[in-house]
């Protein structure tokens, strides 16, 4: 049965990032009946923070865990398990301070870990998630910053999900934004207009 992951981060009510990823969804919905969809908003469900209790069961062998150590890894494993069972995995990414949101963070804190979805080795890191899932992320941002410009350098968000979401194996990405959200509104509506677009022709 196929399986879709939906992530969104944002808090708000009308975020864009939501919208778009929630078009995707119904897309995919159309294309995949009686499919199974896990949905985090990991602002409105307060995705928690790693602490001292939850970093050291992440490191103690599972014969050693006390019952303590157990349930500070039950949401994580379950969000691991959410991840490795899904063939898509769609994530509404607003962009905040040149970054992503901190709960969206929590989230990547939480399934990012060694021994379930990387490993190290001699040769280096190794991913453990199965290869081929496909990661669409939709993000809203306040400007843009295109390649050639002095904008460019600026844009934190792309690079790092990219590079930690290949950590794991997520190597398949792709990103639609719609930009100048903050800015002027002929300009938002043009680049809505334009991500719409992209969306529209995804074959999902």
């Amino acid at each position: 049965m196929p399986t879709l992951l939906h992530i969104d981060s944002s808090p708000r009510a009308a975020s864009v990032s939501g919208f778009l990823s929630g078009v995707f969804v119904e897309k995919w919905k159309q294309q995949n009946p009686g499919g199974t969809i896990f949905h985090h908003n990991t602002s409105l469900e307060g995705f928690p923070y790693l602490d001292e209790a939850a970093i050291e069961a992440f490191f103690t062998p599972s014969a050693k865990l006390t019952a303590a150590q157990k349930t500070a890894l039950a949401f994580s494993d379950r969000l691991v398990d959410e991840l490795l069972a899904a063939d898509v995995v769609v994530i509404g990414a607003s962009m905040w301070n040149l970054s992503i949101p901190a709960s969206l963070k929590a989230w990547i804190d939480l399934i990012v870990r060694e021994g379930r979805t990387f490993a190290f080795t001699p040769q280096g890191v190794a991913p453990l998630v199965p290869p081929g899932k496909r990661v669409y992320v939709f993000s809203a941002r306040g400007g843009s910053y295109p390649a050639g410009t002095p904008f460019h350098d600026f844009d934190l968000q792309e690079p790092y999900l990219r590079r930690i979401l290949g950590v794991i194996g997520l190597t398949r990405v792709e990103f639609i934004c719609a930009e100048y959200q903050s800015g002027d509104p002929e300009a938002a509506a043009r680049s809505l207009a334009r991500a719409k677009s992209a969306l529209a022709a995804l074959t999902v």
